[in-house]
């Protein structure tokens, strides 16, 4: 979509950073809420510290890790410390997705306490209106729909299958995970069906008017179809029409996801940088 005279320009900046972090931060700690209704057991569970929300959803899971950290209020090494406590009590691993635009003194801090950065995320971002077309037409076969009550398992295969063929060790674990996006109380789970087969998925998560784009999945033998294309049609309007002016997506630097992002309208807000505490021995 173009930016017109008449519409407000965003521009990469602390406060666009601030909504982007805190809707995906939001996004985990219901998840993390979620597992933990479902799965009492897990001590799945988050907490706040310095604006900064912290989740552990076991050892393992690419949720346990914290958001905002820096960007909300300046950190010290007492609450470093609490955190770092806090996955010590779980025996998990410290990790932080940190923006760009987080007070320059967590840089120094973070050195000190030897983390060291494992890995980047492009966050992209789209303004928002009712109605709004992607640049790509969209594959009229495909059907997109919200699943049903009782759909959930049918939604986590459907996300697993799309993974198989890359993470075929991971098959199990994705489809853990999007058990439990599909369950969320507040998420939007969705599939996209070929001649009434399921072979993608998508999820939505809305916080302060800003839509998070997550749980793409497809089927490898329905992918170039245009299933994923039509999911963030659907998705975006829902959004747009449910009072969202903002969109992200998440994707690796230099993915074909991101790729797929740029080509319908995203733009690249900043690069992030996951650090990671050092393990002691």
């Amino acid at each position: 979509m173009s930016v017109t005279s008449g519409e407000p320009r965003l521009f990469s900046d602390l406060a666009l950073s601030r909504r982007l972090e805190r809707a995906e931060a939001r996004a985990g700690a219901e998840f993390v809420e979620s597992r933990a209704m479902l799965f009492p057991a897990s001590n799945a569970r988050w907490i706040e510290v310095a604006g900064a929300y912290a989740m552990y959803d076991g050892a393992a899971s690419p949720v346990t890790q914290t958001f905002g950290l820096g960007l909300f209020e300046t950190v010290s090494n007492a609450e470093m410390k609490v955190i770092e406590d806090f996955y010590r009590e779980f025996d998990a691993p410290v990790l932080h997705e940190v923006s760009p635009l987080a007070d320059i003194s967590l840089a120094a801090l973070l050195a000190e306490r030897d983390y060291h950065p494992m890995e980047f995320t492009s966050v992209m971002f789209h303004p928002l209106r009712r109605g709004i077309h992607l640049p790509v037409p969209v594959n009229d076969q495909i059907q997109i729909r919200q699943i049903h009550d009782g759909e959930y398992e049918l939604f986590a295969r459907t996300s697993a299958k799309g993974w198989a063929d890359e993470l075929p060790e991971l098959a199990d674990t994705i489809a853990d995970l999007a058990q439990v996006v599909a369950r969320r109380p507040s998420g939007l789970s969705f599939l996209a069906e070929l001649d009434g087969q399921p072979v993608a998925t998508g999820a939505l998560s809305i916080c302060d008017g800003v839509a998070l784009m997550a749980g793409a999945s497809t089927v490898p033998e329905w992918r170039r179809k245009g299933a994923q294309l039509a999911l963030l049609d659907q998705r975006l309007n829902y959004a747009a029409e449910h009072g969202c002016d903002l969109a992200m997506i998440c994707a690796m630097p230099g993915s074909a996801s991101q790729r797929n992002a740029e080509r319908n309208g995203f733009r690249i807000a900043y690069t992030r940088i996951k650090w990671q505490l050092a393990q002691k021995h």
